[in-house]
């Protein structure tokens, strides 16, 4: 693709160039491409389909754990997560090898590679929470959640400017990939003073199903806030906000 360059922006197609607008600024790329029953059906794209089902099963995947904490996700803006959860599935499929090429799957891959995957790019939780916490991902009795000792908030949290409040989240998950179901109890803290102030030890507990068959995920995350008089409003609509992936145990 190459990048349009003229005053005049154009959005269309012109002589088998297509102009559009992405993300990334005004585009230009050569309309055309290999027919689509052609690649349905010609051995010579047996690797395209084989890589394009994976590819699909993928984005089914990322899809599913996304909707199991959508709740939290709400509050997480970053615009390129979809496409990097799906990359990263695309690797845990990969690792798999009970199943031949085209029909591997996230259940007999490495779900344990999305192990530190962060939901914000922006706002990753490695560089926000320095507390340490002690984390429970427990499949035989189901226990999950995280714990903090009793931490200054201004001195182990970095917050962005303009924050004077802030909790904590976490998640669980026991996703079904293959129904696209899950059981996903979540919870919060209390809304915080980011100052200097000591906070009590904290708990998040959370139950999953005891002895599951299912992959297990443990999500933690932080949001920050800004009060104005009185009220207690989302920093810069969670272009900030955390959330991570801080353990996987897979099958």
């Amino acid at each position: 693709m190459a990048r349009q360059r003229s005053i005049i922006k154009l959005d269309g197609t012109i002589g088998g160039i297509t102009f559009y607008k992405s993300k990334d600024g005004y585009l230009a790329r050569e309309k055309g491409g290999i027919p689509a029953e052609r690649i349905r059906t010609d051995p010579a794209f047996q690797r395209t389909r084989e890589n394009g089902a994976e590819f699909g099963r993928a984005g089914k995947a990322g899809k599913v754990l996304r909707n199991s904490i959508r709740q939290l996700l709400q509050n997480v803006n970053d615009s390129r997560m979809v496409s990097r959860l799906t990359k990263e599935m695309v690797k845990v499929i990969q690792m798999d090898e009970t199943n031949p090429r085209g029909l591997r799957n996230v259940i007999d891959g490495e779900a344990e590679l999305l192990i530190g995957f962060d939901f914000n790019a922006n706002g990753k939780l490695g560089n926000t929470i320095y507390a340490p916490w002690v984390k429970t991902l427990d499949r035989a009795t189901g226990d999950a959640g995280v714990a903090f000792d009793p931490f200054v908030p201004a001195n182990m949290i970095a917050a962005p400017g303009g924050t004077t409040h802030f909790k904590l989240t976490a998640a669980a998950m026991e996703i079904d990939f293959e129904n696209e179901s899950y059981i996903a109890p979540a919870g919060e803290t209390i809304i915080f003073p980011w100052d200097t102030t000591l906070t009590a030890a904290i708990d998040i507990p959370l139950q999953l199903t005891a002895d599951s068959t299912k992959p297990l995920f443990l999500a933690l995350g932080v949001e920050f806030y800004q009060e104005v008089n009185g009220e207690k409003y989302s920093l810069k609509n969670g272009a900030f906000n955390a959330l991570k992936l801080i353990d996987v145990v897979g099958l």
